[in-house]
């Protein structure tokens, strides 16, 4: 089972975690995104995120499909558009496997590759200036 989408709503955790339970798994993995207020030096006060949508959703699907495929998994990832407030969430990424340490694994590869190739774009408004792509000073 993979779900993916893009939305401009607030994302709801719990139905999205309830798409992940299957008695077939004993592991569930979630990793959820927020907006932080600071990156270092740098004071952030929202964040806008647009999409080439389409292209983004067929990248979401192609990520779901080779990690539900390579780790007989289950995939929920959500990522959200539009303009957010300090400690909103961005981005919900799921997974259930049979064991933990595939569920870990395929979380943290679905987040990595999420921000190297579906194009989705972050404009970070901070005190200082609008940055594209957010700051580069931190990477986690």
């Amino acid at each position: 089972m993979k779900y993916v989408a893009l939305t401009e709503e607030k994302i709801e955790i719990e139905p999205l975690f309830a798409k992940l339970i299957n008695p077939k798994y004993g592991a569930i993995n979630t990793f959820t995104g927020t907006i932080r207020e600071w990156t270092g030096e740098v004071h952030t006060e929202k964040i806008r995120y647009t999409a080439y949508a389409e292209m983004a959703l067929k990248e979401m699907e192609r990520l779901a499909t080779s990690v539900e495929e390579k780790y007989d998994a289950s995939v929920v990832i959500v990522h959200r558009l539009g303009e957010l407030e300090l400690s909103d969430i961005a981005v919900f990424i799921g997974v259930s496997t049979a064991h933990r340490a595939e569920s870990y694994e395929a979380s943290r590869l679905i987040i990595e590759e999420l921000k190297k190739c579906v194009p989705i774009w972050k404009e970070e408004f901070d005190t200082d200036k609008i940055r594209w792509g957010g700051s580069t000073r931190h990477e986690n």
